[in-house]
């Protein structure tokens, strides 16, 4: 049903007006102009009654179901008492396709019907007749309900429409907004990535400068060497990140993301901060997808920040392997491990989150006899997750 309206609206006014100066006026026309001797004076009982079934449509809308009694009942209360044949039905006929309309349909049809049948059955009654024009009569009252019926159905259709769309703004406008998170996280991670490698190897070689400044300025020299260029790289990555932070406009970043044609800088960088790194790669070489080549750099650049800040390791090895539908790489060396199970901080979560968002899987533990061990599997043709590296393998040396 629908709503009603508090206040009658300035439709409504004009509405009242024009019928009940129809109704009126062509009741007085008749009664001058071509007055017939068996009809009653509507002075004054026949004119209350058209007022009695124009007056209320004002409010019509406001208390639909009230109004449709008092006007269907007053309008046709009015023919049978001998007045003058005037156009007070069609106070009737717009309450029974306003009831209809905003879907009080049982009334609606109640009314309608019972009107005809009421009229009709008097005449029949009392005079033992009924008016020809009975059958055309019937069928202009089933036209407008069923009219009023036909605009109800398209009222609701377009309302349907309406929340439809107004949905559909919602879901892009909630998608937009994951999307964006997803992007914030992702940067995120970027930054994290980015900072916490180089400022650890910054840290590393900042103390053996100091250490070496008098006793071996050659490698103090060489240190502060490493950290001018690993410092010179984290500001271009950063500018990267920041960049397309600022680019409101633009889908993609201004500078190429890291992939595993970088890895062999990544290992330049730790060597430099006294961890002897071996690179192995094995298979053929193929094109990767910029998000798993991405996954891939960033979870080896996460495994050597823990081998630099944590491990206390003096060698370490990377291996990338390359199979034909993924991508195992495995970062080792031989610190002193963890005792129990691994931490899972924002360096093991974060790889853990990017190897799953290509369909990956990253396993990270202690070796036997010392050591740690990150092994991550990535997919190259984005294929479905491949399942996770199980206990008896992580423990192969």
């Amino acid at each position: 049903m629908a709503a009603l309206h508090p206040r009658p609206t300035r439709r409504d006014l004009w509405l009242t007006g024009v019928l009940l100066l129809l109704s009126v006026g062509s009741t007085f026309v008749i009664t001058m102009v071509d007055p017939v001797p068996t009809q009653r004076d509507p002075w004054p009982w026949g004119y209350a009654l058209i007022l009695a079934a124009s007056l209320p449509l004002v409010v019509r809308r406001s208390f639909p179901c009230g109004v449709g009694v008092v006007v269907v009942v007053a309008a046709s209360a009015y023919y049978p008492l001998g007045y003058p044949d005037g156009l007070v039905m069609l106070c009737a006929a717009v309450m029974l396709y306003t009831l209809v309309r905003h879907g009080y349909r049982i009334l609606g049809w109640a009314l309608g019907i019972g009107q005809f049948a009421a009229l009709n059955v008097y005449e029949f009654a009392f005079f033992g007749t009924v008016r020809p024009e009975a059958l055309g009569i019937i069928a202009w009252v089933l036209v407008l309900l069923c009219g009023a019926e036909v605009m109800r159905w398209r009222g609701e259709y377009q309302k349907a429409e309406r929340e439809r769309v107004a949905e559909a703004g919602r879901t892009r406008e909630e998608e937009l907004l994951r999307r964006a998170s997803d992007e914030r996280l992702r940067l995120a991670r970027d930054v994290h990535d980015t900072v916490a490698h180089n400022i650890s190897l910054i840290n590393v070689q900042a103390g053996t400068a100091l250490y070496l400044m008098e006793s071996e300025p050659e490698r103090a020299a060489q240190a502060l060497s490493t950290i001018k260029q690993t410092s010179k790289d984290t500001l271009s990555e950063l500018r990267g990140i920041l960049g397309v932070l600022r680019a409101v406009d633009e889908a993609a970043p201004r500078s190429p993301v890291p992939g595993v044609e970088r890895l062999f800088e990544l290992v330049e960088g730790t060597r430099g901060a006294g961890i002897e790194v071996t690179l192995e790669t094995t298979g053929t070489p193929q094109h990767l997808p910029a998000s798993t080549g991405t996954a891939a750099y960033r979870t080896v650049q996460e495994a050597l920040t823990n081998v630099v800040r944590h491990s206390g390791a003096s060698h370490a090895r990377v291996r990338i392997a390359y199979a034909p539908s993924a991508l195992d790489i495995e970062v080792t060396d031989d610190g002193h491990g963890t005792v129990g199970p691994p931490a899972h901080g924002n360096g093991i979560t974060g790889m853990t989150e990017r190897a799953a968002m290509v369909g990956g899987s990253v396993d990270a533990g202690p070796l036997d006899g010392g050591g740690f061990r990150v092994r991550a599997r990535l997919p190259l043709d984005g294929g479905e997750r491949p399942a996770a590296v199980s206990a008896d393998e992580t423990r192969t040396p």
